[in-house]
């Protein structure tokens, strides 16, 4: 499996675990817990959309793209981090950018700066 191949996979894998293991963890009525998954575009998405208590509940958990070969973690705003997940299974440190962080900032962490 080629490189690209192989970080679609890995996302793909840890987004439906983190998923399947919220989903334990019943949502408010109304709430769907949401996988996106783009290969063509390579974009990768965990959300919660639905309507509670008269609401419009929206929100990013977690999102994912590659980009120039690059995995870039866009939002997470999951515990750990998808971030030790992807470096768990392998993935280095300088294939992952953090994107939530601006570009001046990310030259303060260990990974990818772009």
């Amino acid at each position: 499996m080629d490189k690209l191949e192989n970080y679609r996979h890995l996302i793909q894998k840890i987004l439906t675990e983190y998923e399947a293991l919220a989903s334990q963890t019943p949502n408010p009525e109304g709430v769907d817990s949401v996988l996106g998954f783009d290969e063509k575009r390579d974009q990768y998405l965990w959300l919660q959309t639905g309507w509670h208590d008269n609401k419009k509940i929206r929100g990013i958990t977690v999102y994912v793209r590659i980009k120039n070969g690059k995995i870039w973690i866009e939002e997470d705003w999951t515990e750990e981090g998808i971030a030790t997940d992807l470096l768990r299974e392998g993935i280095p440190q300088s294939d992952i950018v953090l994107a939530f962080h601006s570009p001046e900032k990310r030259q303060f962490t260990e990974f990818a700066t772009a």
